[in-house]
C-alpha cells in the first residue's frame, strides 16, 4: 500500500521495480514498490508488505534437560490477524527420538516437512538404521540451503536423544540452512523476543522430565500471550532415551 502526503497526480514513465534481495522474495511472488518519480524527488513513503515469515503466526521452542530434551508448538495458523485454524501443530517426528518443528509460511513448513520426510526414509532404507539427530540436522541444513537462491520461508528447530551416547541434542536455523547449536534452549517463529525473555528466566540446567515440561509449557504459554499471531493451544512432546511423552496445553482461545 502507499501513503503519501499529497495526491499523487500523472506520472509519465512508471515501472515496477522488485523488492531488494534481503527481503527473501521467492521468483514466484511479484510483491513489488514504485521507484521515485520526477515530480517526487523525495520518494514516495511506502508501507512494505510483511515478510512471508511472519504472515501465518506461530511459535516453537526447544530445551535441554538431564538426559532429556522438550520441543513444544502452538497450534495457530492464521493469516495475519485472521485465525483460519486451532489445530495446526508444527512438530514432526522423523526418528524415535529426533523431533522438529517448522514455523513460517504454512505452505512452505507442508512442503519442507515432506521433502524431508522422503529423504529420511530413503537414508533408512539405505543405511537400515534410523536417522540420528545430527544427522537430521545436516540433512535438514543442506536441503535449505540447496533453495537459497529461492528459500523456504521457515525457521525450523531440532530436538532429540542421541541412541549411542544417550546425549540430547538441540539446534535451530536460519531459512538458508545455517545451524545455530544451542545448550540450553531454542526459539523460531513470531513470538521469537517473547520466548527469549521466558526461556532465560525459568530455563535451568539439569532439569528432569516432569520439571523441564513445567518449565518450557510455562515459557511458551506466557510468550504466545503476549504475541498476536500464535497461540490457541499447544503441543509438548518429552523425549526420553526410552520413552516420548506427548501432551496438549489448553491455552487462551481468543
Amino acid at each position: 500500500m502507499v501513503s503519501c502526503s499529497r495526491p499523487l497526480t500523472k506520472i509519465d514513465s512508471f515501472s515496477l521495480t522488485p523488492l531488494p534481495t534481503e527481503l527473501y522474495l521467492r521468483h514466484k511472488y511479484a510483491l513489488v514498490y514504485p521507484p521515485n518519480t520526477p515530480n517526487d524527488p523525495a520518494g514516495i513513503p511506502l508501507t512494505l508488505p510483511p515478510l512471508l515469515e511472519s504472515t501465518d503466526g506461530g511459535a516453537c521452542v526447544a530445551m535441554v534437560g538431564k538426559d532429556c530434551v522438550a520441543i513444544a508448538c502452538d497450534l495457530r495458523l492464521g493469516l495475519q490477524a485472521l485465525t483460519v485454524s486451532n489445530n495446526f501443530p508444527k512438530i514432526f517426528n522423523y526418528a524415535p527420538s529426533t523431533y522438529l518443528g517448522l514455523t513460517g509460511l504454512a505452505t512452505d513448513v507442508s512442503t519442507v516437512s515432506d521433502v524431508l520426510r522422503f529423504k529420511v526414509n530413503m537414508y533408512r532404507l539405505r543405511e537400515e538404521r534410523q536417522i540420528s539427530p545430527q544427522t537430521l540436522a545436516n540433512l535438514v541444513s543442506s536441503s535449505l540451503y540447496e533453495k537459497r537462491f529461492g528459500p523456504y520461508f521457515v525457521s525450523p528447530v531440532l530436538a532429540g536423544i542421541n541412541n549411542t551416547t544417550g546425549e540430547p541434542f538441540i539446534c535451530g536455523f536460519d531459512s538458508i540452512g545455517c545451524i545455530d547449536f544451542a545448550k540450553d534452549f531454542i526459539v523460531s517463529g513470531t513470538a521469537s523476543e517473547q520466548l527469549f525473555g521466558t526461556c532465560e528466566g525459568l530455563w535451568e540446567p539439569d532439569l528432569g522430565p516432569e520439571d523441564l515440561f513445567e518449565t518450557i509449557s510455562q515459557a511458551l504459554l506466557n510468550a504466545v500471550d503476549r504475541d498476536a499471531l500464535s497461540g490457541w493451544g499447544a503441543h509438548v512432546y518429552i523425549i526420553e532415551k526410552d520413552k516420548v511423552t506427548k501432551r496438549l496445553l489448553k491455552g487462551r482461545q481468543d
